[in-house]
Protein backbone atom coordinates (compact mmCIF):
# COMPACT_ATOMS: atom_id res chain seq x y z
CA UNK A 1 0.00 0.00 0.00
CA UNK A 2 3.23 2.36 0.21
CA UNK A 3 2.81 4.32 -3.15
CA UNK A 4 -0.88 4.72 -2.54
CA UNK A 5 -0.81 6.21 0.86
CA UNK A 6 1.73 8.39 -0.44
CA UNK A 7 -0.31 9.73 -2.97
CA UNK A 8 -3.45 9.63 -1.41
CA UNK A 9 -2.71 11.76 1.67
CA UNK A 10 0.36 13.40 -0.04
CA UNK A 11 2.75 12.58 2.66
CA UNK A 12 6.50 11.83 2.70
CA UNK A 13 8.42 8.93 3.16
CA UNK A 14 9.43 9.67 6.74
CA UNK A 15 5.37 10.72 7.65
CA UNK A 16 4.55 7.38 6.09
CA UNK A 17 6.80 5.66 8.30
CA UNK A 18 5.28 7.08 11.31
CA UNK A 19 1.62 6.09 10.17
CA UNK A 20 3.41 2.85 9.62
CA UNK A 21 5.27 2.54 13.07
CA UNK A 22 2.00 3.83 14.97
CA UNK A 23 0.71 0.56 14.61
CA UNK A 24 4.02 -0.34 16.74
CA UNK A 25 4.09 2.70 19.80
CA UNK A 26 0.84 1.16 21.78
CA UNK A 27 1.39 -2.53 20.67
CA UNK A 28 5.11 -1.82 22.36
CA UNK A 29 4.32 0.03 25.55
CA UNK A 30 0.97 -2.16 26.19
CA UNK A 31 3.46 -5.74 26.38
CA UNK A 32 4.25 -5.31 29.87
CA UNK A 33 1.11 -4.72 31.27
CA UNK A 34 -0.27 -7.05 29.35
CA UNK A 35 2.20 -9.86 30.09
CA UNK A 36 1.54 -9.13 33.86
CA UNK A 37 -2.69 -8.86 33.06
CA UNK A 38 -2.19 -12.04 31.19
CA UNK A 39 -0.61 -13.89 34.53
CA UNK A 40 -2.85 -12.88 36.85
CA UNK A 41 -6.39 -12.99 34.44
CA UNK A 42 -6.20 -15.32 31.42
CA UNK A 43 -5.97 -15.22 28.12
CA UNK A 44 -9.82 -15.68 26.91
CA UNK A 45 -11.20 -12.59 27.72
CA UNK A 46 -8.54 -9.63 26.72
CA UNK A 47 -7.29 -11.65 23.47
CA UNK A 48 -11.26 -11.76 22.44
CA UNK A 49 -11.60 -8.10 23.45
CA UNK A 50 -8.30 -7.15 21.96
CA UNK A 51 -9.10 -8.61 18.37
CA UNK A 52 -12.33 -7.06 18.50
CA UNK A 53 -10.86 -3.18 18.79
CA UNK A 54 -8.17 -4.11 16.19
CA UNK A 55 -11.14 -4.63 14.15
CA UNK A 56 -12.59 -1.69 14.89
CA UNK A 57 -9.20 -0.17 14.04
CA UNK A 58 -9.03 -1.33 10.41
CA UNK A 59 -12.67 -0.30 9.46
CA UNK A 60 -11.66 3.50 10.81
CA UNK A 61 -8.69 3.19 8.82
CA UNK A 62 -10.45 1.91 5.93
CA UNK A 63 -12.62 5.11 6.36
CA UNK A 64 -10.10 8.02 6.80
CA UNK A 65 -10.32 10.75 4.74
CA UNK A 66 -7.19 12.57 6.64
CA UNK A 67 -4.13 11.19 8.04
CA UNK A 68 -4.97 12.02 11.77
CA UNK A 69 -8.06 9.41 11.55
CA UNK A 70 -5.34 6.98 9.56
CA UNK A 71 -3.36 7.01 12.35
CA UNK A 72 -5.86 6.60 14.99
CA UNK A 73 -6.99 3.21 12.79
CA UNK A 74 -3.56 2.65 13.04
CA UNK A 75 -3.04 2.99 16.15
CA UNK A 76 -6.14 0.72 17.36
CA UNK A 77 -4.89 -1.92 14.92
CA UNK A 78 -2.01 -2.17 17.36
CA UNK A 79 -3.66 -1.72 20.54
CA UNK A 80 -5.81 -4.86 18.85
CA UNK A 81 -2.86 -6.88 17.77
CA UNK A 82 -0.80 -6.21 21.10
CA UNK A 83 -2.76 -9.23 22.90
CA UNK A 84 -2.03 -12.13 20.31
CA UNK A 85 1.44 -13.18 20.56
CA UNK A 86 1.81 -13.14 24.40
CA UNK A 87 -1.83 -14.66 24.56
CA UNK A 88 -0.37 -17.54 22.50
CA UNK A 89 2.79 -18.45 24.01
CA UNK A 90 0.76 -17.81 27.26
CA UNK A 91 -1.55 -21.00 26.20
CA UNK A 92 0.99 -23.11 24.75
CA UNK A 93 2.65 -22.71 28.48
CA UNK A 94 -0.26 -24.03 29.93
CA UNK A 95 -1.73 -26.80 27.85
CA UNK A 96 1.55 -28.39 26.61
CA UNK A 97 5.04 -29.14 28.39
CA UNK A 98 8.17 -27.10 28.85
CA UNK A 99 10.39 -29.14 26.27
CA UNK A 100 7.81 -28.43 23.47
CA UNK A 101 7.94 -24.58 24.03
CA UNK A 102 10.24 -23.13 21.92
CA UNK A 103 8.71 -25.28 18.48
CA UNK A 104 5.64 -24.09 19.75
CA UNK A 105 7.13 -20.77 19.88
CA UNK A 106 8.06 -21.25 16.49
CA UNK A 107 4.95 -22.35 15.12
CA UNK A 108 3.14 -19.26 16.16
CA UNK A 109 5.52 -17.60 14.59
CA UNK A 110 4.96 -19.69 11.41
CA UNK A 111 1.45 -18.63 11.39
CA UNK A 112 2.07 -14.98 12.13
CA UNK A 113 4.40 -15.02 9.04
CA UNK A 114 1.98 -16.70 6.76
CA UNK A 115 -0.42 -14.02 7.35
CA UNK A 116 2.45 -11.75 6.60
CA UNK A 117 2.73 -13.60 3.77
CA UNK A 118 -0.41 -13.41 2.53
CA UNK A 119 0.00 -9.43 3.19
CA UNK A 120 2.40 -9.36 1.04
CA UNK A 121 1.86 -10.46 -2.51
CA UNK A 122 -1.70 -11.58 -2.43
CA UNK A 123 -3.03 -8.04 -0.95
CA UNK A 124 -0.88 -6.76 -3.34
CA UNK A 125 -2.87 -8.28 -6.15
CA UNK A 126 -6.33 -7.60 -4.07
CA UNK A 127 -5.19 -3.85 -3.72
CA UNK A 128 -4.26 -3.77 -7.01
CA UNK A 129 -8.31 -4.72 -8.31
CA UNK A 130 -10.03 -3.38 -5.09
CA UNK A 131 -8.10 -0.90 -3.69
CA UNK A 132 -6.45 -0.52 -0.36
CA UNK A 133 -9.43 0.66 1.48
CA UNK A 134 -11.82 -2.68 0.63
CA UNK A 135 -8.77 -4.15 1.78
CA UNK A 136 -9.03 -2.46 5.21
CA UNK A 137 -12.67 -3.37 5.43
CA UNK A 138 -12.19 -7.01 4.76
CA UNK A 139 -9.40 -6.91 7.59
CA UNK A 140 -11.56 -5.56 9.64
CA UNK A 141 -14.56 -7.98 9.32
CA UNK A 142 -11.90 -10.53 9.69
CA UNK A 143 -10.38 -9.64 12.87
CA UNK A 144 -14.33 -8.97 14.27
CA UNK A 145 -14.80 -12.72 13.20
CA UNK A 146 -11.86 -14.04 14.60
CA UNK A 147 -13.02 -11.74 18.22
CA UNK A 148 -16.27 -14.35 18.70
CA UNK A 149 -14.47 -17.34 17.66
CA UNK A 150 -11.31 -16.88 20.36
CA UNK A 151 -14.33 -15.85 23.01
CA UNK A 152 -16.27 -19.31 21.81
CA UNK A 153 -13.63 -21.75 21.90
CA UNK A 154 -10.70 -20.85 23.85
CA UNK A 155 -10.30 -21.68 27.52
CA UNK A 156 -6.96 -20.26 29.39
CA UNK A 157 -5.76 -23.73 30.30
CA UNK A 158 -6.89 -27.30 30.53
CA UNK A 159 -10.11 -28.01 32.44
CA UNK A 160 -9.82 -28.94 36.45
CA UNK A 161 -6.42 -27.09 36.93
CA UNK A 162 -6.03 -23.70 39.41
CA UNK A 163 -5.92 -21.32 36.09
CA UNK A 164 -8.98 -22.18 34.28
CA UNK A 165 -11.73 -19.84 34.06
CA UNK A 166 -10.67 -18.40 37.80
CA UNK A 167 -9.26 -14.70 38.14
CA UNK A 168 -7.78 -13.55 41.82
CA UNK A 169 -9.97 -10.97 43.46
CA UNK A 170 -9.29 -7.58 41.88
CA UNK A 171 -7.33 -6.11 44.86
CA UNK A 172 -4.58 -9.49 44.74
CA UNK A 173 -4.85 -9.66 41.32
CA UNK A 174 -3.32 -5.95 40.90
CA UNK A 175 -0.71 -6.09 43.98
CA UNK A 176 0.17 -9.78 42.13
CA UNK A 177 0.54 -7.89 38.97
CA UNK A 178 3.00 -4.76 40.02
CA UNK A 179 5.09 -6.97 42.27
CA UNK A 180 5.53 -9.65 39.04
CA UNK A 181 6.66 -5.95 36.60
CA UNK A 182 8.56 -5.09 39.56
CA UNK A 183 10.32 -8.14 39.53
CA UNK A 184 10.48 -8.37 35.62
CA UNK A 185 11.90 -5.11 35.23
CA UNK A 186 14.68 -5.18 38.00
CA UNK A 187 15.96 -8.14 35.92
CA UNK A 188 19.26 -7.28 33.75
CA UNK A 189 19.24 -10.42 31.98
CA UNK A 190 15.41 -10.25 30.46
CA UNK A 191 16.65 -6.89 29.01
CA UNK A 192 19.77 -7.88 27.28
CA UNK A 193 17.80 -11.24 26.01
CA UNK A 194 15.03 -8.26 24.87
CA UNK A 195 17.65 -6.77 23.11
CA UNK A 196 19.10 -9.00 21.02
CA UNK A 197 15.38 -10.41 20.03
CA UNK A 198 14.84 -6.98 18.67
CA UNK A 199 17.87 -6.70 16.51
CA UNK A 200 17.03 -9.79 15.23
CA UNK A 201 13.58 -8.98 14.32
CA UNK A 202 14.25 -5.61 12.83
CA UNK A 203 15.37 -6.62 9.62
CA UNK A 204 11.86 -8.37 9.39
CA UNK A 205 9.67 -6.01 10.25
CA UNK A 206 11.64 -2.90 8.41
CA UNK A 207 12.77 -4.75 5.00
CA UNK A 208 9.40 -7.35 5.27
CA UNK A 209 6.98 -4.72 6.63
CA UNK A 210 7.82 -1.62 5.04
CA UNK A 211 10.86 -0.95 2.66
CA UNK A 212 11.54 -3.75 1.18
CA UNK A 213 9.15 -3.42 -1.76
CA UNK A 214 9.77 -0.27 -2.92
CA UNK A 215 13.53 -1.20 -2.64
CA UNK A 216 13.12 -3.87 -5.24
CA UNK A 217 10.84 -1.61 -7.23
CA UNK A 218 13.18 1.10 -7.18
CA UNK A 219 16.71 -1.54 -7.64
CA UNK A 220 15.18 -3.91 -10.35
CA UNK A 221 12.34 -1.94 -12.04
CA UNK A 222 9.77 -4.62 -10.87
CA UNK A 223 5.85 -4.14 -10.72
CA UNK A 224 4.42 -3.61 -7.35
CA UNK A 225 2.96 -6.89 -7.21
CA UNK A 226 6.07 -8.96 -8.19
CA UNK A 227 8.35 -6.86 -5.59
CA UNK A 228 5.80 -7.78 -2.84
CA UNK A 229 5.55 -11.07 -3.79
CA UNK A 230 9.63 -11.29 -3.98
CA UNK A 231 9.32 -9.59 0.02
CA UNK A 232 7.35 -12.07 0.90
CA UNK A 233 9.86 -14.70 0.80
CA UNK A 234 11.28 -12.72 4.01
CA UNK A 235 8.38 -14.28 5.81
CA UNK A 236 8.95 -17.53 3.73
CA UNK A 237 12.39 -17.59 5.44
CA UNK A 238 10.70 -16.59 8.75
CA UNK A 239 8.08 -18.47 9.08
CA UNK A 240 10.11 -21.74 7.85
CA UNK A 241 13.31 -20.58 10.25
CA UNK A 242 11.28 -19.93 13.38
CA UNK A 243 9.38 -23.70 14.26
CA UNK A 244 13.18 -25.61 12.79
CA UNK A 245 14.72 -23.39 15.11
CA UNK A 246 12.66 -24.41 17.96
CA UNK A 247 12.55 -27.76 16.93
CA UNK A 248 16.33 -27.64 16.94
CA UNK A 249 16.84 -25.65 20.17
CA UNK A 250 14.36 -28.02 22.01
CA UNK A 251 16.08 -31.30 20.46
CA UNK A 252 20.01 -30.38 20.80
CA UNK A 253 18.81 -28.92 24.43
CA UNK A 254 20.54 -25.34 23.57
CA UNK A 255 19.32 -21.87 23.32
CA UNK A 256 21.86 -19.45 23.34
CA UNK A 257 23.85 -21.23 20.22
CA UNK A 258 21.19 -21.23 18.34
CA UNK A 259 20.28 -17.37 19.09
CA UNK A 260 24.16 -16.98 18.54
CA UNK A 261 23.95 -18.21 15.67
CA UNK A 262 20.90 -16.51 13.81
CA UNK A 263 22.70 -13.22 14.79
CA UNK A 264 25.69 -13.89 13.10
CA UNK A 265 24.19 -14.97 10.08
CA UNK A 266 21.33 -12.02 9.93
CA UNK A 267 24.01 -9.70 10.79
CA UNK A 268 25.80 -10.45 7.38
CA UNK A 269 23.19 -11.22 5.54
CA UNK A 270 21.23 -7.41 5.79
CA UNK A 271 25.37 -6.32 5.64
CA UNK A 272 25.34 -7.75 2.34
CA UNK A 273 22.06 -6.30 1.46
CA UNK A 274 23.54 -3.09 2.92
CA UNK A 275 26.91 -2.72 1.52
CA UNK A 276 27.58 -4.81 -1.95
CA UNK A 277 27.01 -3.18 -5.29
CA UNK A 278 23.95 -4.02 -6.76
CA UNK A 279 24.00 -7.89 -7.54
CA UNK A 280 21.76 -9.98 -10.09
CA UNK A 281 18.14 -10.56 -8.56
CA UNK A 282 18.44 -13.77 -7.62
CA UNK A 283 20.83 -13.00 -5.18
CA UNK A 284 18.86 -10.29 -3.71
CA UNK A 285 16.00 -12.89 -3.15
CA UNK A 286 18.50 -15.56 -1.24
CA UNK A 287 19.80 -12.69 0.66
CA UNK A 288 15.95 -11.55 1.31
CA UNK A 289 15.18 -14.98 2.09
CA UNK A 290 18.47 -15.98 4.35
CA UNK A 291 17.18 -12.49 6.34
CA UNK A 292 14.02 -14.39 7.30
CA UNK A 293 15.46 -17.59 7.84
CA UNK A 294 18.24 -16.71 10.22
CA UNK A 295 16.54 -13.82 12.13
CA UNK A 296 13.83 -16.26 13.03
CA UNK A 297 15.87 -17.61 15.27
CA UNK A 298 14.99 -15.07 18.13
CA UNK A 299 12.16 -16.99 18.81
CA UNK A 300 14.53 -19.07 21.24
CA UNK A 301 14.73 -15.87 23.02
CA UNK A 302 11.52 -16.53 24.52
CA UNK A 303 12.21 -20.00 25.76
CA UNK A 304 15.40 -18.25 26.98
CA UNK A 305 14.16 -15.94 28.80
CA UNK A 306 11.33 -17.93 30.70
CA UNK A 307 14.13 -20.41 31.88
CA UNK A 308 16.39 -17.92 32.94
CA UNK A 309 13.39 -16.51 35.13
CA UNK A 310 10.78 -17.28 37.77
CA UNK A 311 8.14 -18.97 36.58
CA UNK A 312 5.91 -16.77 38.21
CA UNK A 313 6.50 -13.92 35.69
CA UNK A 314 6.37 -15.69 32.25
CA UNK A 315 4.20 -13.41 30.68
CA UNK A 316 5.87 -10.36 32.06
CA UNK A 317 9.09 -11.05 30.76
CA UNK A 318 8.15 -12.46 27.80
CA UNK A 319 6.13 -9.18 27.20
CA UNK A 320 9.25 -7.61 27.77
CA UNK A 321 11.38 -9.39 25.24
CA UNK A 322 8.21 -8.84 22.66
CA UNK A 323 7.76 -5.16 23.25
CA UNK A 324 11.75 -4.44 22.44
CA UNK A 325 10.94 -6.74 19.33
CA UNK A 326 8.25 -4.71 18.31
CA UNK A 327 10.37 -1.35 19.22
CA UNK A 328 12.78 -2.36 16.56
CA UNK A 329 9.92 -2.34 13.72
CA UNK A 330 8.54 1.38 15.48
CA UNK A 331 12.17 2.68 15.64
CA UNK A 332 13.83 1.55 12.30
CA UNK A 333 10.87 2.10 10.00
CA UNK A 334 10.70 6.16 10.89
CA UNK A 335 14.33 6.04 10.92
CA UNK A 336 15.30 4.69 7.58
CA UNK A 337 12.71 6.58 6.12
CA UNK A 338 13.97 9.67 7.55
CA UNK A 339 17.27 8.63 5.76
CA UNK A 340 15.80 8.12 2.45
CA UNK A 341 14.06 12.08 2.89
CA UNK A 342 17.55 13.71 3.62
CA UNK A 343 18.94 11.94 0.97
CA UNK A 344 15.48 12.24 -1.64
CA UNK A 345 16.56 14.09 -5.07
CA UNK A 346 12.98 15.21 -5.79
CA UNK A 347 12.02 12.51 -7.87
CA UNK A 348 8.17 11.76 -7.98
CA UNK A 349 6.19 8.98 -9.45
CA UNK A 350 2.24 9.46 -9.53
CA UNK A 351 2.69 11.73 -6.40
CA UNK A 352 4.72 9.06 -4.53
CA UNK A 353 8.60 9.78 -3.80
CA UNK A 354 11.16 8.06 -5.67
CA UNK A 355 14.41 7.01 -3.57
CA UNK A 356 17.77 5.94 -5.80
CA UNK A 357 19.31 2.53 -4.99
CA UNK A 358 21.74 4.47 -3.15
CA UNK A 359 19.63 6.26 -0.80
CA UNK A 360 17.75 2.10 0.76
CA UNK A 361 21.48 0.89 0.97
CA UNK A 362 22.47 4.08 3.05
CA UNK A 363 19.36 3.85 5.14
CA UNK A 364 19.43 0.00 5.62
CA UNK A 365 23.61 0.54 6.90
CA UNK A 366 21.41 1.66 10.07
CA UNK A 367 19.59 -1.94 10.44
CA UNK A 368 23.05 -3.55 9.67
CA UNK A 369 24.32 -1.51 12.92
CA UNK A 370 22.01 -2.97 15.31
CA UNK A 371 22.21 -6.04 14.20
CA UNK A 372 25.84 -5.36 14.82
CA UNK A 373 25.35 -4.62 18.42
CA UNK A 374 23.35 -7.28 19.33
CA UNK A 375 25.73 -9.54 18.09
CA UNK A 376 28.10 -8.36 20.38
CA UNK A 377 25.44 -8.67 23.21
CA UNK A 378 24.59 -12.21 22.58
CA UNK A 379 27.90 -13.40 23.19
CA UNK A 380 26.98 -12.20 26.74
CA UNK A 381 23.99 -14.33 27.51
CA UNK A 382 23.71 -16.79 30.17
CA UNK A 383 22.40 -19.89 28.86
CA UNK A 384 19.43 -21.70 30.31
CA UNK A 385 19.23 -24.39 33.13
CA UNK A 386 17.59 -26.94 29.91
CA UNK A 387 20.69 -25.96 28.18
CA UNK A 388 22.87 -26.96 31.06
CA UNK A 389 21.61 -30.22 31.83
CA UNK A 390 21.75 -31.44 28.45
CA UNK A 391 25.51 -31.50 28.94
Amino acid sequence: MVSDLMAEFAISGAVLGTLSALYFYPYVLMQVPLGALIDRLGVRALLSTALLIGGIGSVLFALAQSIEMAYLGRMLIGIGSAVGFLSSLALAGKWFPPHRFAFLAGLVMFFGMISGIAASGPLAIFVENYGWRSAMWSLGGFSILLAVLVFIFVRNAPEGTVEEEKAAPPKETWSAMWKGLRQATSNLEVWKVALVASTMSGPMLTLGGLWGTPYLISAYGLEKTDAAFLVSFLLLGWAIGAPFAGWLSDRIRQRKKIILAGSLIVTCSVGAIAFLPLPPLWITVGLIILTGMSGAAMTVTFALVREVTPSNISSSVTGIVNSLTVASGAILQPAVGYVLDQLWDGTTVEGARLYSIENYQTGFALIFATCLVGLVICMTLKDSPFAKSAQ
